[in-house]
């Protein structure tokens, strides 16, 4: 090779290296499997991001091999983590405020979730978010509903001397008010405790009530359907300074993909509870069906229970639920 040929080739090797070397990648964090729609909505974003052509990459450590389910938040706050997609709820021990977004009644369908992602309650809670140096990237609601072994949940009377599993503490406080017995477990081991009679209901999400095969456990199953009272903000965050050292050009790119996934998992998540009620259905269990006027209801109970311990808890609580409470 002449010594031309030879300058040029060590020229584009140095290239190609500084490119290399100019490339960012963030690592995400998150605890579920491949198939589930929170994993689909980070691998869209990392694919739109890549196909920008930005020099920037995201890494996905998905099932909670990077770090524990309930411990992602602390990192990312502290910029040990670059994104996650988790609960909000998880981190409300950090920011007692993030538990109003696993409270009983406050979205009644997913289409009144879009419109509090879009509202100056959620700009309170960014505003949080943001003395942890974090910002949020994609939001999203998961819906779920309740099943039960022997009869039909869609009121508070119908918890009267029930044992059941509730997911998360506010919708606990609200049940122990409707008369309810409480048993606090993993959503993974509904199905035992009901096979075993330890449970006679329960409270998970849509996708939950599905891969742990509970229709097989039940008579009847509540799905969320045009009310329903169990939602839960399950957002895509990123570590604020780490958004903020891209270039214009990767957070333009990032901004973007995050638009785009934030509609496909609002569809997503429609479908989820459509294909739930399909699931439970075809396994002969009974389809109930929650009306306004029961959903109003358990809204009552949970003023006197669950809303009333948040804001006795939380200093600015009840500024919080009225924000919340003020988007129809």
């Amino acid at each position: 090779m002449n010594t031309f040929l030879k300058a040029a080739v060590a020229g584009l090797v140095l290239a190609a290296a500084g490119s290399m070397a100019s490339a960012t990648e963030l690592r995400l964090s998150h605890q579920w499997s491949n198939t589930d729609v929170r994993h689909k909505v980070a691998q869209m974003v990392a694919d739109e991001v890549e196909a920008a052509g930005v020099d920037l990459q995201i890494k996905i450590f998905g099932s909670q091999s990077l770090f524990k389910a309930r411990e992602q938040y602390k990192p990312l706050s502290r910029g040990q983590l670059d994104m996650t997609v988790l609960p909000l709820s998880y981190a409300g021990g950090q920011q007692p405020a993030f538990n109003l977004t696993l409270m009983p009644g406050l979205v009644k369908n997913h289409d009144h979730a879009a419109r509090l992602s879009d509202s100056p309650f959620m700009d309170a809670l960014e505003a949080k978010m943001a003395e942890d140096d974090v910002m949020v990237l994609v939001h999203g609601y998961l819906a779920g509903g309740f099943a039960g072994t022997d009869r039909c949940i869609t009121k508070p009377e119908d918890m009267q001397g029930v044992q059941i599993r509730a997911a998360g503490k506010s919708f606990e406080q609200m049940l122990a008010g409707a008369g309810a017995s409480i048993a606090s477990m993993a959503s993974s081991e509904i199905y035992n405790a009901m096979q075993t009679g330890v449970l006679q209901a329960a409270n998970t999400s849509s996708s939950s009530f599905v891969s742990y095969r509970i229709y097989e456990q039940v008579k009847c199953y509540t799905p969320a359907g045009d009310v329903a009272l169990w939602f839960m903000y399950q957002p895509m965050l990123i570590n604020k300074s780490a958004f903020e050292a891209l270039t214009p050009e990767q957070q333009a790119a990032l901004l973007a993909a995050s638009e785009k996934a934030q509609a496909f998992y609002l569809d997503e998540a429609k479908k989820e509870d459509e294909a739930s009620t399909k699931v439970f259905a075809d396994a002969g269990v009974e389809i109930a069906q929650m009306s306004a006027e029961d959903f109003n209801a358990w809204r009552d109970l949970a003023k006197e229970t669950s809303y009333k311990a948040f804001v006795e808890e939380v200093p600015d609580g009840q500024a919080l639920l009225d924000l919340a409470l003020a988007v129809e």
